[in-house]
């Protein structure tokens, strides 16, 4: 048979073979997966817990150990039986760059393998300028770089990049300013951040970049499967679903801030357009006030007139969202994150869980809790820098294995 004919895309996803080299990586990443969950570990718990024979998994150590990912403690004696040596992930065995291009805002931090931010930077502006972005990327990814020994350069994994759907495009809330329209149409991304910082770049979208940093940062036990709303210019959203992130055959599933959602008047909206930032700052633009007047606490007497009927209505929105997903996806939990102040983010956290228990039930199944994130902003940089290190070093999907 020809290899010029093109096969079906469902034979492609299942009938792909696992070639020794993956065997390898797959053992290799269950190791790092255990060792980075359970810090201290010992080699015979490590067999215990991967089901791998003892010889395995300490020729999987002398690997790890030798890329400089996993460190070695002091024994310890005393306990029953042989004396065990604790086993360590290197947090700065790896690094990423991770950066976000956002409407209002880009920023660009480093990130180690244990999921620290050991820098950041971040800038922001009325839209993002595409004659301009990409060398405002280069100029902060060469400072932080510039902060990194040789060793410590080497190894750099590349970049995580984070950005919205549809920047330039007119038919968007946020419309793009005079010539933008044409600069950003047909451009790829990921390519020109590339080219502008010589780095590897994978793309991410905005919110379920921000999704997984949420993933990372919650305490354990980490649930398996939660829903994510994250209100900043829109409402960005992602999906964890048994431990994956639900990205979708293009990239663009779980766009929660496009579901339509009643209004305070009865109309039908997208959520962007009653929950998120750019929503309330249309409200106080139009009471005179400038859109960061939220940032100051203790909020004035107009101010926080305003902000409380923007939370009335917007947690009741996001309520209409959350339990429309549930109802599609189970969830243990649901979590939102705002870039406002941690006690404005928490009252809309309240008042949506109060908005949740008062809707009806058909059936057993109750909505998940809501609760606050744990960023207190939106983490999008972050998390599509600890995207990049997750596929390269602990995923154990087939595509994402060579990476």
């Amino acid at each position: 048979m020809s290899d010029s004919i093109k096969r079906p895309r469902d034979v492609v996803v299942v009938g792909r073979g696992i070639q020794p080299s993956h065997v390898r990586q797959t053992n290799q990443r269950a190791i790092l997966s255990v060792i980075s969950l359970q810090p201290g570990i010992s080699n015979a718990e490590l067999a215990r817990v991967t089901e791998l024979a003892p010889q395995t998994v300490s020729a999987v150590l002398t690997d790890l150990e030798g890329r400089n990912l996993v460190t070695r403690g002091e024994v310890l004696r005393g306990r029953r039986g042989q004396p065990a040596t604790p086993l360590y992930m290197n947090p700065v065995g790896a690094l990423s760059i991770g950066a976000e291009i956002g409407w209002r805002h880009i920023e660009v931090c480093l990130v180690g393998i244990g999921t620290q931010v050991l820098s950041r930077v971040r800038r922001e502006y009325d839209y993002p300028d595409a004659r301009t972005v990409f060398g405002e990327l280069a100029a902060a990814t060469a400072d932080l770089m510039a902060q990194l020994s040789p060793a410590e350069r080497a190894r750099l994994v590349g970049m995580g990049l984070a950005a919205p759907g549809g920047i330039g495009n007119p038919g968007s809330l946020l419309k793009p300013a005079p010539g933008q329209q044409e600069l950003w149409a047909g451009l790829d991304i990921a390519r020109a951040a590339a080219a502008a910082t010589g780095l590897d770049v994978s793309l991410f979208n905005d919110g379920h970049a921000a999704c997984w940093a949420q993933r990372v940062a919650r305490p354990a036990p980490r649930p398996l499967s939660f829903v994510f709303l994250v209100l900043d210019t829109f409402v960005g959203g992602g999906i964890v679903a048994e431990n994956r992130l639900w990205e979708g055959v293009n990239g663009a599933s779980a766009h929660l801030g496009s579901m339509l959602v009643t209004d305070g008047d009865g109309q039908m909206r997208f959520l962007h357009e009653v929950a998120s930032l750019h929503a309330l700052g249309l409200r106080l633009e139009a009471a005179g006030l400038p859109r960061d007047v939220v940032r100051s606490a203790p909020l004035a007497p107009p101010v926080g007139a305003i902000v409380d009927a923007w939370i009335a209505e917007a947690s009741a929105a996001l309520a209409q969202a959350l339990m429309n997903a549930t109802r599609v996806m189970e969830f243990e939990l649901a979590v939102i994150e705002s870039a406002l102040p941690s006690a404005l983010t928490r009252e809309i956290v309240a008042a949506t869980g109060r908005h949740l228990a008062r809707f009806p039930i058909l059936g057993e199944t109750a909505p998940p809790p809501v609760v606050a994130g744990e960023l207190g902003r939106s983490g999008a940089a972050q998390g599509a820098a600890l995207l990049r290190m997750h596929r390269r070093f602990f995923s154990r999907e087939l595509a994402h294995m060579d990476i």
